[in-house]
């Protein structure tokens, strides 16, 4: 069985069960927070647990390496959104430790690319648009510092209203336990 019929299946069952009953909520987050985190499969659960969150608590905006690179881009705007739209009053960056973005370098990347049939016609579009597609998929060195610059991005937005605490924060995956490298409330 395919993944997409396997999915498919289950969901089958759980609509005819109405398992999606104890997650009835609205779209405004109970906790009045956007959180801006890891796509890391590790956080999936974890994450919201150590941080006693639950459905419906916040808006979660995931990210490879919860990097915030470009000022006008759908990240940024999906935290506006957040605060404008969907009542949230606060804003949580959280990086993790052992994270794939640490120290990924682009050229790797740019090579898979090119084993999968990526022509280098593709690639120069970027040059040509006016990206640097090295810098685009550069990682990080250091998450502690990514989480610093993602917050000052934010927080020095033209359009985040300065009443809003952006906090930075890393995870450790394999326990959990969050350490505090930005406090939004010190601003």
């Amino acid at each position: 069985m395919k993944l997409l019929d396997e999915i498919l299946q289950f969901n089958n069952e759980f609509v005819e069960e109405k398992r999606y009953e104890e997650f009835t909520t609205t779209k405004f987050p109970n906790k009045r927070m956007v959180l801006l985190t890891c796509m890391d499969t590790r956080l999936v659960e974890l994450l919201p647990r150590a941080m006693n969150i639950r459905n419906g608590d916040v808006k979660i905006v995931k990210t490879a390496g919860a990097l915030v690179t470009h000022p006008f881009g759908s990240i940024m705007r999906s935290l506006l959104v957040a605060v404008y739209e969907l009542q949230a009053e606060e804003v949580f960056i959280i990086g993790h430790y052992d994270c794939g973005m640490s120290g990924m370098k682009p050229d790797s990347m740019l090579e898979s690319m090119r084993k999968r049939g990526k022509s280098e016609e593709a690639l120069d579009t970027f040059t040509y648009s006016g990206v640097d597609v090295r810098e685009w998929l550069k990682g990080f060195d250091n998450v502690e510092e990514s989480v610093v610059h993602s917050v000052h991005m934010v927080k020095k937005h033209p359009l985040m209203p300065n009443d809003v605490p952006v906090h930075g924060l890393v995870i450790e995956p394999s326990t959990g336990e969050l350490k505090v490298v930005v406090n939004g409330y010190d601003d």
